[in-house]
């Protein structure tokens, strides 16, 4: 018995002399820090991290590798669960936010375990020294290597806040494999951020970081939960926790698995990290949750559709263009779908989608309103000869249900007295990339769909309706510059649209007069649309095959309309009313119209066209005039008409002016500065218009 007690008291005295060292290092530490003999500490300044794109909540919408290889992606104290900082402390360095980097207590506390007990009970390393550790690693272990780590616990203790070096801690501590830092590893094993963590998968978090490889839960389960255990009974004593939250932590399962990273909005993170890559966070608009819940709807109703069919999704808000969801494709890697293709911003043909902005320059021009006539019959513009879809027509029709019932003849018939060039024009202008078939110019087929058109273009134009004829420019990066307002239309003209579409035949098993939606299909069945808009948000949906090919059935009001009613039945605010009715405004049945608008196109039933005879002279269209005023009454402004039949209908910005029984002059008083746009039409349906700036 005695040769043991010897060697007992050895390995007591080998302890003591270990203690002194570890006491002297800490005077000498706190000397070399001083002194800064190790030179400058590594501060981590030089570090690579995962580029992060994050959402407007905050939430990670998608994560990319960083330059080595690894998963590392920033993390602070307000990034995770307030209980698990204090598990955290509690297991690590209770005395955390007291000391200066080294904990005396701490360390004597670990010997002692140590030289009584045999074994490591617990270490003496405080999370500034691991901090240390991991900015400076070593491969060796020893008592220099633990010596100059204290040094430099020291030094970044002077270096940075507590706060600071905390979010060092959780930025780079090893959970296993190439897992860097509390967040890669809660995304890694539980698929959420380290703020929604049970205390049972705290736990597991907190232990990790001491034997990462030995503990890794995808490889070594049972070790995992051994040492998760160890961590729950040893914050027991802290008394944070009660005995029941303990008990229920333990019987929570392991993960055996790993995940794979968050990839919500893949197209949208793959554009903001292009146009950002000196940047490691790149903040988006989007919002990940209701980002999450439409890709969910678009790969549920792809899969529905049929093989190779895809669906793209856009949500903006009215107000800002902020762009709150961008769905380019159902699944980001399913080749079948050819998923890595942004549907988004593919030139697509729109169908019947532009129809509500011929009617628009027909508002604004003063050549109809909802309750005008039109016809719908069989027409021809020299070789073209337009036809319904259902190959029927419907004869004399309102031009409120020839827009809503999408007929093709009345709104290639209001195309040709717009000018197809004048629409392009204007829809450039309001900011829409527009493409036209190679060799082919603006023509009557533009209305019907012979053009191509980018999904989030056409929701950008549909929310400027929404808007009132103004266009919000688009934008997803938060840090994106903001780019002026585009004009679209008049306001009365763009509310009038908006009206016309809010009381549109809705899909089946779905409540209409609720938001403002049109459809389309392309020409061959391959491209299927719908969008629409409330007073808060606009909505674009496509779906079809990303190679172009036929679709035989495939119509907008069938495929794209109702996914169109669920994407607004998953935002979570319910559906705002349309923008009131601006001033100018006429509300009035057919019969009660001036003339001149309550018929369309009478001069065109025979299928012949001709140049309008009417003509406003004076002001030309684009001039700038100069208001002259006699004190306070501004001075009224001439406009000059030739030609036309009489009587003659003169309406300023969609107002009736007065009636004229032939060409000549008349004058209008301004309110002031500002575009205003005048109208003349006569007795047979001709029409000029001219937009003119007034000016003081």
């Amino acid at each position: 018995m005695g040769t043991p007690r010897r060697g007992n008291w050895r390995r007591r005295l080998t302890y003591a002399a270990v203690g002194a060292l570890w006491c002297g290092a800490i005077v000498a530490g706190a000397l070399v820090g001083l002194a800064d003999s190790f030179g400058p500490p590594p501060l981590g300044k030089n570090l690579t991290y995962s580029k992060t794109v994050l959402g407007s909540d905050g939430d990670l919408l998608r994560a990319y590798l960083a330059p080595d290889g690894r998963w590392r992606l920033p993390a602070s104290r307000t990034d995770v669960d307030p209980r698990f900082l204090d598990a955290l402390l509690a297991y690590e360095d209770k005395r955390f936010y007291e000391h200066h980097g080294v904990d005396p207590l701490s360390m004597t506390r670990a010997l002692y375990q140590f030289a009584t007990r045999g074994e490591i009970v617990s270490g003496g390393s405080t999370i500034t020294m691991q901090v240390a550790r991991l900015l400076e690693p070593r491969r060796k272990r020893s008592l220099y290597a633990k010596y100059r780590q204290m040094v430099r616990a020291l030094q970044l203790e002077q270096a940075y806040s507590k706060n600071e070096i905390l979010a060092l801690y959780l930025t780079l501590a090893p959970y296993g494999g190439n897992l860097e830092g509390i967040r890669a590893a809660s995304f890694a094993y539980f698929g959420k951020e380290p703020r929604r963590l049970t205390l049972g998968e705290t736990a597991l978090l907190v232990a990790l970081p001491q034997s990462p490889e030995y503990r890794r839960p995808d490889r070594h389960p049972d070790h995992a939960r051994a040492a998760r255990n160890r961590v729950l009974d040893r914050i027991s004593d802290s008394g944070i926790f009660s005995p029941e939250e303990l008990g229920a932590a333990k019987a929570e399962p392991v993960p055996n698995a790993r995940r794979p990273m968050p990839l919500g909005a893949p197209h949208a993170a793959d554009d903001a990290k292009a146009a950002s890559s000196d940047q490691s966070i790149i903040r988006l608009t989007i919002r990940a949750r209701l980002q999450r819940r439409l890709e969910r709807l678009a790969r549920d109703r792809a899969v529905a559709l049929g093989d190779a069919m895809s669906v793209a999704i856009v949500v903006v808000e009215n107000d800002t263009g902020r762009v709150l969801a961008r769905v380019g494709t159902p699944d980001y890697f399913d080749s079948d779908r050819a998923g890595q293709v942004d549907l988004t911003r593919a030139v697509r043909s729109p169908g019947s989608t532009l129809k509500p902005f011929i009617y628009g320059l027909g508002f604004e021009d003063g050549l109809i309103h909802p309750e005008s006539l039109i016809e719908d019959r069989p027409i021809r513009f020299g070789d073209y000869a337009p036809e319904n879809f259902d190959q029927t027509f419907q004869g004399t029709v309102t031009v409120r249900r020839a827009l809503q019932q999408s007929l093709n003849v009345p709104a290639v018939s209001l195309l040709d007295a717009v000018g197809p060039s004048r629409l392009l024009a204007r829809l450039d202008e309001a900011g829409a990339r527009l493409k036209l078939p190679e060799h082919e110019t603006a023509g009557l087929a533009l209305g019907l769909g012979g053009i191509g058109i980018r999904l989030v273009d056409l929701t950008a134009l549909y929310a400027g309706l929404a808007r009132q004829g103004t266009v919000a420019p688009l934008y997803e990066r938060a840090a994106e510059p903001r780019w002026p307002e585009r004009r679209l239309m008049e306001p009365v003209a763009a509310w009038y649209v908006g009206d016309i579409l809010r009381d549109a035949p809705p899909p089946p098993n779905a409540l209409g007069g609720r938001i403002a939606f049109k459809t389309g299909t392309s020409y061959g069945y391959r491209d299927a649309w719908a969008v629409g808009f409330d007073g808060r948000y606009t909505v674009g949906v496509w779906t079809g095959r990303p190679d172009g090919a036929p679709v035989p059935g495939l119509l907008g009001r069938t495929a794209a309309a109702p996914i169109l009613f669920d994407v607004f039945a998953r935002l979570t605010e319910q559906p705002r009313p349309l923008s009131p009715a601006p001033q100018g405004v006429l509300t009035a049945r057919t019969a009660q119209l001036p003339p001149p608008l309550r018929r369309f196109g009478a001069n065109t039933l025979a299928g012949t066209t001709r140049a309008p005879d009417v003509r406003i002279l004076f002001p030309p269209d684009g001039a700038s005039l100069a208001l002259e005023a006699d004190g306070d009454t501004i001075d009224p402004v001439a406009i000059k008409v030739t030609g036309g039949t009489a009587p003659l209908n003169i309406l300023v910005d969609g107002l009736p002016l007065q009636s004229a029984r032939g060409a000549g002059t008349v004058f209008f008083s301004p309110q002031g500065p500002g575009f205003v746009r005048l109208t003349v039409t006569d007795a047979v349906g001709d029409a000029d218009s001219v937009l003119v700036r007034l000016q003081q």
